[in-house]
């Protein structure tokens, strides 16, 4: 990356750690052999294969063979809900990939409230004794709220604890994205309490278009990718030797430093918001106020066209988001901020700035300096 820009927008793509990149590079050269094929180097390429899972399971308290690889979470979600054909309960902040998914069954669509929370008991009332699926995302990618995970799949407990005792016998699965949690906070699937869970390498500084779906041994998936029958019938296809080796690297690599980073970010984070509330005490942030990424800040300026800003931010070297890069890409206002309860003229004044392992106290500092000064210029703009 050009070391004069200021990248703010680590909850869309991560750059590859270079260890990680060192742990792949064999399988992309060297030891690029198909796992699949009988002779000693492709038997020792699946062998490396396996490691790598069964790391990737152990950081998540999983185990291997409750594992598929996919490319990416987008796929990880819709294998997810390959496991129910009935109705599914989710909430209006989720990511594309969930609502779309969720598209594709009878569905309830819950709402978030004002801080893009979902609380325990607006799942528990739209649970319907039919209910199959409720997928809630660990974190929100917008605005970093944090859900309540372990009391949503309490709630979940107690509905198959009452379908038991009725003779109900519809099953009812518990999934979580936890793609923007992953590296800050603790995704151990058995204290999480969920059944299925999704996570992807390009959110930790691992490799991009690689994912996983853990979905507990009592959950029946059904392959949406049919083949040659790998990752037990599956997900067929060419097992990515190299990303599954370079996910489990950077898993390991932010299993690790989780308690420090988390730290760093949130007092990185803390100082940008006073210094961009000092200078515009009207300006909005979205997101729980307790119960938020580390990294995440939304930030919202009236009578300021964050698009705009984009552009004369990158000009002055600083990297932002308006929103998540799905939205951003369509060039349509975010349905998460709409589904909060936001104003147009606040969703369309917004910036989301994620911090992560390129911000330093120096380039957040510099980054915070050249926003104030931006901002003011828009101000004056807007002004005439």
């Amino acid at each position: 990356m050009n070391n004069d820009l200021i990248y703010l927008d680590h909850a869309a793509a991560t750059p590859m750690d270079g260890r990680v990149f060192a742990a792949m590079e064999p399988y992309f050269s060297h030891d690029f052999y198909n796992p699949s094929s009988p002779y000693a180097p492709a038997v020792e390429a699946r062998r490396r294969y396996e490691e790598a899972k069964h790391s990737l399971a152990k950081n998540i308290g999983a185990k291997a063979d409750e594992i598929v690889i996919t490319a990416g979470a987008t796929e990880s979600i819709n294998l997810a809900f390959s496991a129910v054909t009935g109705h599914v309960v989710t909430a209006n902040i989720e990511h594309h990939a969930v609502l779309s998914a969720a598209a594709g069954h009878d569905n309830t669509i819950v709402s978030a409230d004002q801080h893009g929370l979902v609380p325990a008991d607006v799942i528990k009332v739209a649970i319907r004794p039919e209910t199959e699926l409720v997928s809630v995302a660990l974190a929100n990618n917008e605005l970093g709220t944090i859900q309540p995970i372990r009391e949503i799949a309490q709630v979940i407990k107690h509905e198959r604890q009452t379908r038991l005792i009725s003779g109900n016998q519809t099953p009812i699965y518990f999934h979580t994205d936890a793609s923007q949690g992953i590296g800050q906070i603790d995704c151990n699937v058995a204290r999480l309490g969920v059944d299925m869970l999704t996570i992807n390498a390009g959110k930790i500084y691992g490799p991009k278009q690689v994912g996983l779906l853990w979905a507990a041994s009592h959950v029946k998936l059904v392959p949406q990718i049919v083949g040659g029958g790998q990752e037990r019938g599956l997900r067929s296809g060419t097992e990515n030797v190299a990303g599954t080796v370079g996910f489990a690297k950077a898993l390991d690599l932010a299993s690790e430093h989780r308690k420090y980073e988390s730290d760093r970010l949130q007092k990185l984070r803390d100082k940008l918001q006073a210094d961009l509330i000092a200078a515009f005490p009207e300006a909005v942030v979205s997101g729980h106020p307790k119960h938020r990424l580390a990294g995440h800040l939304h930030i919202s300026f009236p009578k300021i066209d964050a698009e705009r800003m984009v552009f004369s931010l990158e000009a002055r070297g600083v990297l932002v988001a308006t929103g998540s890069a799905c939205a951003a890409n369509k060039g349509t206002r975010s349905h998460v901020l709409m589904a909060i309860g936001l104003s147009d003229e606040l969703a369309d004044g917004s910036l989301r700035l994620t911090l992560g392992h390129l911000s330093t106290d120096e380039n957040t500092l510099k980054a915070s300096q050249i926003i104030i000064e931006e901002i003011k210029r828009e101000f004056d703009r807007t002004s005439r």
